[in-house]
């Protein structure tokens, strides 16, 4: 048996659907590593067990739980909803988590919290990308 190691690889077209939910499935893998590292910090953990971080009620933790959330189901929604709502989801959750990411970008600037602004540097690209992906689906000419 030959092999031909100097050919072409083949390079299958992917889904729409799928770069879609890859790419909910990064901007939430960098949400995590994100939140992860904060941990790191000078601070953070003491004021996890003392009760004086950001998510200090119930009611600000459920928030959180709330909107991170929502691309973790995206991943999922991405992948079974018809065309047009699946479009229009992904370019407004995606226009929604770009803005919030840039804030916390913008807002993170500090000695200790250079990863957080590259990872919602990182992040955003994503959302832009879910974006664009979103408004350039292609539409069956009938």
């Amino acid at each position: 048996m030959k092999t031909n190691i100097s050919g072409k690889l083949e390079d299958a077209p992917v889904n729409i659907k799928i770069k879609l939910a890859g790419l909910w499935t990064s901007v939430t893998l960098c949400y995590l590593y994100g939140d992860y590292f904060e941990l790191y910090t000078p601070g953070k953990v003491h004021g996890l067990v003392e009760g004086t971080n950001l998510l200090d009620t119930p009611l600000k933790l459920f928030f959180a739980a709330l909107l991170l959330s929502i691309p973790a189901v995206m991943v999922f929604l991405s992948l079974v909803l018809k065309p047009g709502i699946n479009r229009i989801l992904n370019i407004s959750v995606g226009i929604f988590f770009t803005a919030i990411m840039v804030l916390i970008g913008v807002t993170s600037v500090s000695r200790w919290y250079g990863f957080y602004v590259f990872l919602a540097a990182v992040e955003s690209i994503i959302t832009l990308l879910i974006v664009w992906y979103s408004w350039k689906w292609k539409r069956i000419h009938s």
